[in-house]
């Protein structure tokens, strides 16, 4: 197609996609709207999908036989319930002490809420992510970025590719999609339960225990109805 004023020049356009890991790059060529010497100038407007989302036994894959090295972007708490083993710990995300008034009425509000019932830390932003990770990996590095849910490696693989690197890999569900056995890991539970923590860890077992009760109590009151009314006959109607 021409391009209007430029005579001859014309738009030029490349598409590459590769389906299996779900990645794109297209490439658009565009005169610039001036000639120098009787050649249109051209611009390069560049869209790029360069992140791999991949699922847990892709993951796997990718680091058995493509060389992915492992950074692990999720607080200290949940690293140390369970992590993959030799890989790198960078957080996106590091306790906030800071001591100001805002800051310790906001980390009071948190650690009677969330930080009670999910046990999670009052966090910040680590400024210094990116340069801890080039620190630890150049940037041709293929790099496979977990968290727990996948929202911070998400986070943190913009971060990267923003940062020169071009070989960046996520699991889309995060380490809560990973069942046992796919990944040798270190820690005292498996990587789906390592977000779990605080009362709401306490809630869950009280909850299956009760629903085991009422289980076996529907259960003896159906098989064995008459024994389970003399029971009931024990105690006085309200």
């Amino acid at each position: 197609m021409a391009a209007r004023g430029l005579g001859s020049s014309s738009w030029s356009t490349t598409l590459s996609y590769t389906s299996h890991f779900r990645t794109s790059s297209l490439v658009i060529k565009a005169p610039h709207g001036r000639l120098i010497r009787g050649k249109p100038l051209w611009r390069s407007y560049i869209i790029r999908a360069e992140v791999k989302y991949v699922n847990a036994e892709e993951a796997k894959q990718l680091v058995s036989t493509e060389g992915y090295s492992i950074v692990d972007v999720r607080d200290t708490s949940q690293f140390a319930r369970a992590h993959i083993k030799s890989c790198y710990h960078v957080p996106l995300f590091i306790e906030n002490k800071d001591n100001d008034v805002g800051t310790l009425v906001k980390r009071t509000l948190h650690n009677n809420f969330s930080g009670l019932f999910y046990g999670l830390p009052f966090t910040k932003p680590n400024t210094e992510f990116v340069q801890t990770v080039k620190s630890q990996l150049p940037p041709e590095s293929k790099v496979l970025i977990v968290c727990q849910e996948g929202l911070r490696s998400s986070a943190a693989s913009d971060r990267l590719e923003k940062a020169g690197f071009e070989n960046i890999a996520c699991i889309s569900s995060g380490l809560q999609s990973v069942k046992p056995g796919i990944f040798d890991t270190v820690g005292s539970k498996e990587l789906q339960d390592a977000g779990k923590a605080g009362l709401v860890t306490i809630q869950g077992d009280i909850s299956r225990v009760l629903g085991a009760i009422l289980v076996c109590a529907l259960l003896f009151i159906t098989l064995f109805p008459d024994l389970a009314e003399k029971i009931l006959g024990f105690f006085p109607a309200a």
